[in-house]
Parts: C-alpha cells; structure tokens; sequence
C-alpha cells in the first residue's frame, strides 16, 4: 500500500501541473485573439477613403543644342514637341555672350516665357532646363549683330509613362 500513496501525489501533482499549462495557453490563446480582432476594427481607420488618380509621367526630357557661331545662332532641332527640354548653348564669338529663349507670340491667354542664361565666356557652354507649350519661340543673343534663332514647337509630345530606365 505505500506504493500506491507514493504514486498518487506524484499523479496528482502532474494534473495540477498540466492543467495549469493548459490555462496559460488558453489565456495567451484569447489575448492574441482580442489584439487581432481589435487591429481589424482599427485597421480601415488608417487608410484615407478618397481614390487616388495615377497621373502619368510628363514626356521625357530632349536636348535642343544651339551655337553662336559666325554673327548667327544655329538650333537643332528647330521643331520639336512641347514638353520638358534641356537647352545647351555653346559660345564660338570672341566675346561673352547671354542667350534668351522667348515666347514669339504677340496676345497669347498665357504669360509668355523668357529665360536667360548667365553670360557664356568665348568657347564655354550653359544649360537651362524649360518646359515649353505650344508656339513659336525666338532664341537670341545680347549682341544685337547677332541674328536670333526661330524654334516651332509643336503638340505636346507623348508621355513616358512605360519607358523603361527614365530618371
């Protein structure tokens, strides 16, 4: 009979053992359900509900290049779509020279646009980087022998939203 009054508290204790561990795990069981159900009543709340429209890309960027050279400005290419350009002009005179890139355009519905680079020493370049509309531009020099340069811009070119390797 001892035998029997040593195996019971040992069974006993095992019981109260897993029956504890079970209690645990059904504690941890129904807190991690509460946080996941509070988190899907909270997760809507996070987002906005307006739609957003996925505007396309603007026409990638073209280099229009000009040189001031022999009393003339030379354009290439001398028509080319509206949209973003970069525009490099070199100088070939003997003297420092400001270009100007302007709208050609007498009573437009829109501001005209004027831009001037910095003044380009004998042999150097400057950039300016426009977005230009639709019209007749005229790009001249600040020396008045100098002969401007007339540039058509045409309909706006198409976007570059699915070429590949764009900045």
């Amino acid at each position: 009979m001892r035998r029997c009054s040593r195996i019971a508290p040992n069974r006993a204790r095992r019981r109260v053992a897993a029956i504890g561990f079970a209690g645990e795990m059904r504690a941890r069981r129904a807190t991690c359900c509460a946080f996941a159900l509070a988190g899907l009543v909270w997760l809507p709340a996070c987002g906005e509900e307006e739609d957003h429209v996925n505007r396309e890309r603007p026409a990638a960027s073209i280099n229009v290049t000009a040189a001031i050279i022999d009393g003339r400005i030379n354009v290439s290419p001398r028509r080319l779509g509206a949209g973003p350009i970069r525009l490099i002009v070199t100088n070939q005179t003997e003297s420092a020279q400001a270009v100007t890139l302007e709208t050609d355009e007498v009573a437009g519905d829109r501001p005209g646009l004027t831009e001037t680079t910095a003044p380009i020493n004998p042999s150097g370049t400057a950039t300016l980087e426009l977005d230009v509309r639709e019209g007749d531009y005229a790009l001249s020099a600040g020396d008045g022998d100098i002969r401007p340069a007339r540039v058509k811009v045409g309909a706006p070119r198409p976007s570059a939203q699915n070429e590949l390797l764009q900045p």
